[in-house]
């Protein structure tokens, strides 16, 4: 991982505490707990949801309730999501966003120099 890559193993912690939660009451409630794909439905359920939020955040579509402060749960819900998959899926988020980063800048700079006028 690259050294000014940002540890994110505090919030996956949280986040998979969140998710036995979860898991303990889709046991209890429907025998058994939420599938990968289940899991992708809800998370794309809260994205749609984001994009309604920006339309109330700008006056274009009506919500009940304050849009900035849904616009912050929701954000920080699809990180949760985001940890949720990666877990499930063996991933290490920390490992993948700074990799991510690292090559997304690297090519942003090679971009932006040839692009110097």
């Amino acid at each position: 991982m690259p050294a000014d890559s940002p540890s994110l193993s505090t919030a996956r912690a949280k986040a998979l505490e969140v998710r036995a939660l979860y898991e303990i009451l889709e046991e209890r409630l429907n025998g058994k707990t939420w599938s990968l794909h289940e899991l992708m439905i809800g998370f794309s359920n809260d994205v749609g949801y984001i994009g309604r939020l920006l339309l109330a955040d700008e006056g274009t579509w009506g919500i009940d309730g304050d849009p900035r402060a849904e616009l912050k749960h929701k954000l920080a819900e699809s990180m949760w999501w985001t940890f949720v998959l990666a877990d499930r899926l063996g991933i290490d988020m920390d490992e993948a966003y700074g990799d991510t980063m690292s090559s997304i800048r690297t090519n942003l700079e090679a971009t932006v120099a040839r692009t110097t006028s």
